[in-house]
């Protein structure tokens, strides 16, 4: 079920044409879904394919997209976040245009702006890539 989201770049800092997530599909305290529709014109689209390079800033976006409605629903600015690390990044598969993919990052620690992740992308209940990734929230 999509969460009630009118405008997705509103709960991001990222702006097109650099926007990797489409629909927020879930978010709680621990867990965040998102779905994004690879387009031909994605800057991270080589050869008709959604490359590695995209898949990590879908997970990352995810994790933006879980952070955005956070604090929209707190009433507070969308903050902006950069990826600290990268551990154990695994490409299985590369997503085609037209396809979709589902992300989902769940929250393992996240100490003062500090947050530690795990993220998966899936295409047709197939997992495509996978990793764990930190993110550091800019202070304001």
């Amino acid at each position: 079920m999509e969460m009630p989201v009118k405008h997705i770049v509103d709960l991001i800092p990222q702006k097109p044409p650099f926007v990797m997530v489409g629909k927020l599909l879930y978010s709680d305290e621990e867990q965040t879904r998102s779905s994004f529709l690879v387009q031909s014109d994605n800057v991270f689209v080589k050869e008709g394919l959604f490359r590695e390079a995209g898949l990590m800033e879908n997970i990352a976006q995810t994790a933006a997209l879980r952070a955005g409605y956070a604090a929209q629903a707190e009433s507070k600015p969308v903050a902006i976040g950069y990826i600290g690390a990268v551990n154990n990044f695994e490409v299985f598969d590369l997503a085609k245009v037209g396809d979709e993919v589902i992300t989902s990052v769940r929250i393992q620690t996240q100490v003062l702006g500090i947050s530690v992740l795990s993220g998966e992308v899936w295409l047709n209940d197939r997992l495509v890539a996978k990793c764990e990734m930190k993110v550091v929230v800019k202070s304001e």
